[in-house]
């Protein structure tokens, strides 16, 4: 373990890379999510078939898939070339979660009362101005929890890219490993220490969220 605590700054580096990973992806899957889930329960029927198709066929992909779609498939398309691997990790697994967010954000708009969308549309609202006034401000508060899950998945989900070169946590932590094969239990079990904080960490803002919100109506 003298190799991990003398070099401790390359852990950090590490993880801090796994933040970077989880807070760009969780932004571009929350805003992708968000729109896939509008498109699920508009008026249009094309696109209601697109945002379904989209999220059937990701969420019976594996990410595994996904990254190498994104990492060697794109480039040869001419797509993303030249693209830094953390806008890529970024964009394999931002693409992944959004299917996710988007389920998690539906059954949220599910429990929206109908009535409240009807008085909108009553008032004279398009169905813009309903979601993003009416229906998505409380369909956000009813999924918090699954939600909060979708993001733990997906900041575990970033060790996927170690794979590609990213010298995110996991791929730290196979590089130590190779380096000290007497010390693997205890190596993996800095790491996982490590992983706990960040699931934890999201875990307390998701609660922290809900206290805010029922203590707001």
């Amino acid at each position: 373990m003298d190799d991990v605590f003398s070099n401790f700054d390359l852990v950090l580096k590490a993880f801090w890379m796994t933040v970077q990973l989880a807070v760009l992806s969780g932004v571009a899957a929350m805003v992708l999510g968000t729109l896939l889930a509008a498109m699920r329960v508009g008026p249009v029927a094309v696109l209601r078939t697109v945002a379904s198709t989209y999220v059937t066929v990701v969420r019976n992909t594996p990410l595994l898939v996904m990254c190498v779609f994104v990492f060697f498939a794109a480039p040869n398309l001419g797509l993303l070339v030249g693209t830094p691997f953390l806008v890529k990790g970024t964009i394999a697994v931002g693409l992944y979660t959004a299917p996710f967010v988007a389920e998690a954000i539906r059954s949220g708009v599910n429990a929206v009362p109908l009535g409240q969308a009807e008085a909108a549309r009553a008032i004279g609202m398009t169905f813009a101005q309903n979601m993003r006034h009416v229906v998505l401000p409380q369909a956000f508060r009813a999924s918090v929890p699954p939600l909060a899950s979708t993001l733990i998945a997906m900041t575990k989900n970033t060790s996927v890219v170690a794979v590609f070169g990213i010298m995110e946590a996991t791929a730290r932590m196979r590089y130590f490993v190779n380096r000290n094969a007497d010390d693997t239990i205890l190596i993996f079990v800095v790491f996982a220490i490590g992983y706990i904080l960040l699931v934890e960490l999201i875990s307390l803002g998701a609660v922290g969220l809900e206290r805010r919100w029922k203590a707001a109506r």
